[in-house]
């Protein structure tokens, strides 16, 4: 009983703390109110009003937050344009690492307006550049409760826009600039993609209501995992010291897990952990759990994949996982009625982890970058699972939220990780960090210590608690975002998502133009290689001698260019002809588009006439690979002098062939080859060519081709074959 008062106690004593950060609203409407200073001259007014709650939430008043930000950053005074945004980020970030000790923040709505009402007012922070919120012009906003179980995605659009009409809204820089301070709400990597996925049904533009309705999922499903860890699943696992859980699936019998391998399948419950993998098959109770790695390079593979019943590769809603310490893959299933947005939301979470212990392992990082790094990921689930949870939303390739993975898909994604891992090589005493776009002489005071571990662990979710409490609260001022400036990271991720816009246009004109059925493809390839192919005739009739004339001029142009060694010049001349074609496309086209190439499609056939075109070209496929195999087992034959004498005439010409190429110049070699093979159709030289050409096959042909036994399960028996029974 003592112990259930001091838990209540306990309670009561935290949600009051957390309470008291956010009272100065209330103080003031009691006419209580702390002396929060005098407004700050350069900000304009909802600005200011923003600057007094952080001044309350602080105990410092305005006047000396702006003196701590002139000494703190004095060349920052010097630029009078970007002085209020400046001082307006300062005053945001040291709220946000006053609000983060309580495990509970994200819980409490003043928290959540405040941070929105930071968004509002970066927009607009200065005096000169007044602007009243279309709400009004008070600290006082209208918080929109929602209603539980109503998504906001399954609105009509006309009432969704006439909401984001109504009340103000923030945009992209706002959100991405505040955002990713506060590491728990966004991360610098992905914090584009996450406002284009809650903005994704009111033009990207984001109202308090989504805004609020995210903060309240991701404290949800944090909240979720934190007694998980508590629970018997926890427990039953033996997690190692700093394994987190981020996932469970299979716990409910409408929504199992099936655990394919080879051809038995085994229903279970799949947990993810920040190292491993765990699948506990489902009898009387769940049995001891099998750990698939995840952190140790056992070469994994992780990718979606086909199963069914008995091994049948029916249904597309599977995880494969491959590892050099399995003797084959096992398949993860996660049945659903309709598509496979299951199976794609753990290939994204395992992925994540899988990814972040490789970049781990590629820039061999210490103990507390080790857990930076697991921390970036952990609050990069947490942020997807709270977005599926309350919107239903399943992020692309390309629009990720998840740090690690999408820096795998991205173009250029190896730069984000370069300067991710700049960022965590910082010394953990720090002030030293590396910004871009400042001047030289700015000594600008940003946090290079472990801030996502930091928030973490703050959370309940322990990793490496000593770390935490060594890290003095004067260093922590920013996680991933520097007031005023640009960081590397941030610079990495604007080049990267340049590329990827380009990369997904041409991603979407590929997925245009593709056609359905060969004979449509070839016939496209066919008129695409048009001029090749007129090239190749052209250069036929030449060969065959048919116009001597033309063949005798061209046969002797080309061994005066080959003999004057003017080769090279003749392929630099067709790589610059070209280039200066190319160029001028580009200057009389002038950003119009490309002309359309119309291509006639053969006959349009029906499924057995298609069928029957496809086993047909298998037909053929299997005679070309039968042929290249008879004559590699020739070529065995005659290397192990399987018939010594043609053996010895192989060898001997072997002999020749090297001696030629040893004492002849290798200009007169090309000029010879060149005569013999252009030649060979001239009416002096046919008669011989012919005669040739055919016993060289006459001597092909009596080359045996060497034994092959094919080895087959113990059930059958072992079959030699000759190269004449594989030919009959």
């Amino acid at each position: 009983m003592a112990k259930g008062k001091d838990i209540f106690f306990e309670s009561i004593l935290r949600e009051n703390t957390l309470k008291s950060i956010f009272s100065g609203r209330r103080r003031k409407r009691t006419g209580v109110a702390e002396d929060v200073g005098n407004p700050i001259p350069q900000l304009s007014s909802f600005a200011n009003c923003v600057v007094a709650r952080c001044s309350r939430i602080l105990h410092i008043s305005r006047d000396k937050l702006q003196q701590s930000f002139e000494t703190e950053f004095p060349d920052r005074v010097k630029l009078p344009t970007t002085y209020a945004r400046d001082l307006f980020e300062y005053c945001c970030f040291r709220t946000f690492h006053a609000v983060i000790k309580n495990p509970d923040y994200l819980a409490d709505k003043e928290f959540r307006q405040l941070t929105f009402d930071m968004m509002l007012a970066w927009e607009s922070p200065g005096a000169c550049s007044e602007s009243i919120p279309k709400e009004s012009n008070t600290c006082d906003h209208l918080v929109v409760e929602e209603e539980h179980g109503v998504s906001f995605f399954y609105i009509s659009s006309s009432c969704l826009a006439a909401q984001v009409d109504e009340r103000k809204t923030v945009g992209l820089k706002a959100f991405a600039r505040i955002a990713p301070a506060c590491p728990a709400i966004a991360d610098s990597i992905t914090v584009h993609n996450l406002f284009d996925a809650l903005t994704c049904s009111s033009g990207g533009q984001m109202h308090f209501f989504i805004y609020d309705k995210y903060l309240k999922s991701l404290y949800k499903e944090i909240k979720s995992l934190k007694n998980i860890m508590g629970s018997l699943i926890a427990s039953n696992l033996h997690l190692s010291d700093g394994e987190v859980i981020l996932e469970v699936d299979g716990v409910m019998p409408t929504q199992p897990v099936l655990q394919h391998i080879g051809t038995s399948a085994w229903p279970g419950r799949l947990t993810l952990t920040t190292h491993a993998l765990y699948f506990e098959s489902l009898g009387v109770g769940y049995d001891k759990a099998v750990r698939y790695d995840l952190a140790t390079d056992l070469k994994q593979v992780i990718k979606g994949d086909l199963t069914g019943p008995l091994g049948a590769r029916l249904f597309d809603k599977a995880v494969m996982y491959k590892s050099i310490s399995l003797a084959e893959p096992i398949y993860f299933a996660f049945p659903e009625f309709k598509g496979h947005s299951r199976r794609d939301y753990w290939l994204a979470v395992v992925g994540e982890v899988l990814q972040v212990h490789k970049f781990i392992r590629k820039y061999d990082l210490d103990e507390i970058q080790q857990m930076e790094a697991l921390s970036k990921a952990i609050l990069g689930i947490f942020r997807y699972r709270a977005l599926k949870e309350a919107f239903h939303i399943h992020p692309p390739r390309f629009r990720s939220i998840l740090a690690f993975y999408l820096a795998e898909k991205l173009p250029k994604g190896d730069k984000i990780l370069e300067a991710l891992y700049d960022y965590l090589k910082l010394p953990a005493d720090g002030i030293q960090s590396i910004i871009v776009n400042s001047s030289s002489d700015t000594n600008l005071h940003v946090c290079p210590l472990p801030f996502s571990l930091y928030t973490v662990t703050k959370m309940g979710f322990t990793l490496k608690m000593e770390v935490v409490d060594g890290i003095e609260e004067k260093y922590i001022l920013v996680g991933d975002v520097c007031v005023g400036s640009t960081s590397s990271l941030e610079t990495a991720v604007k080049e990267s998502f340049c590329y990827s816009e380009i990369a997904e246009a041409a991603r979407a004109t590929v997925d245009q133009m593709k056609v359905d059925g060969i004979d449509t493809n070839l016939a496209v390839m066919k008129e695409l290689l048009f001029p090749v192919l007129e090239s190749t005739k052209l250069l036929q009739l030449l060969v065959k001698w048919e116009n001597p004339f033309k063949s005798t001029s061209f046969l002797v142009v080309n061994l005066y260019v080959v003999y004057r060694g003017w080769v090279r010049y003749v392929l630099s001349c067709i790589s610059l002809s070209l280039a200066l074609l190319m160029t001028w496309h580009k200057f009389r086209r002038k950003r119009k588009p490309v002309q359309v190439f119309h291509i006639t499609p053969p006959p349009s056939k029906n499924a057995v006439e298609q069928l029957l075109v496809l086993q047909d070209a298998i037909a053929r496929l299997e005679t070309m690979v039968q042929a290249g195999n008879i004559g590699l087992l020739k070529l065995r034959a005659l290397l192990f002098a399987a018939i010594p004498k043609a053996t010895d005439e192989t060898a001997l010409t072997l002999i020749v062939a090297a001696t030629l190429v040893a004492i002849v110049p290798f200009v007169h070699l090309m000029v010879l080859l060149a005569v013999e093979a252009f030649t060979r159709e001239m009416p002096l030289r046919k008669k011989s060519s012919e005669k040739l050409r055919r016993r060289l096959r006459e001597w092909w042909a009596r080359i045996p081709a060497a034994p092959v036994e094919l080895v087959r399960h113990q059930m059958e028996k072992p079959h030699n074959f000759s190269s004449q029974e594989k030919a009959s």
